[in-house]
């Protein structure tokens, strides 16, 4: 059983336009130490916003891979024999997006939506994984928990 799932939103348009604000900014200003952050600044938006276009969830044999992209700078590998116990759930607007410990414990690695998959792992830690397939990231990581003995 194989799972490949990428998942699309256009959050990233919003950090674009943020690095084009700052950007014409920076050029507006006289002082070259104030262009120069604001030009870092600006660089730094527009490479989060191409990383964050999509979020792609995909079976690599013995781990489930989560990666931001299209530029592959955030990424996480969930091992299988590790994982107890897997869920479907709804995220709230405390969870959030992006990349970041949750209030509600855990990690989240979420691009867009509430819906989500929680994912417990042996010692009781928990990754809440946002997707538009929750249902079908559920039935395939239950199968991978039942084929380790879980």
């Amino acid at each position: 059983m194989e799972y490949d799932h990428t998942q699309s939103a256009r959050l990233y348009l919003l950090l674009l336009v943020i690095a084009i604000g700052i950007f014409g900014s920076a050029f507006c200003i006289d002082e070259i130490i104030v262009r120069s952050v604001m030009s870092c600044s600006g660089a730094l938006m527009l490479l989060l916003a191409f990383s964050f276009c999509h979020l792609s969830v995909r079976d690599e044999g013995a781990e489930l891979l989560i990666a931001f992209g299209p530029l592959p700078l955030f990424k996480r590998r969930l091992q299988y024999c590790e994982l107890e116990k897997v869920e479907q759930s709804r995220s709230t607007i405390m969870d959030g997006w992006g990349i970041h410990m949750s209030p509600s414990g855990g990690w989240v690695w979420n691009l867009w939506g509430y819906n989500c998959v929680d994912v417990w792992y042996r010692q009781g830690r928990k990754v809440r994984i946002g997707t538009d397939d929750p249902a079908g990231l559920v039935e395939f990581l239950k199968g991978k928990v039942r084929q380790n003995g879980h």
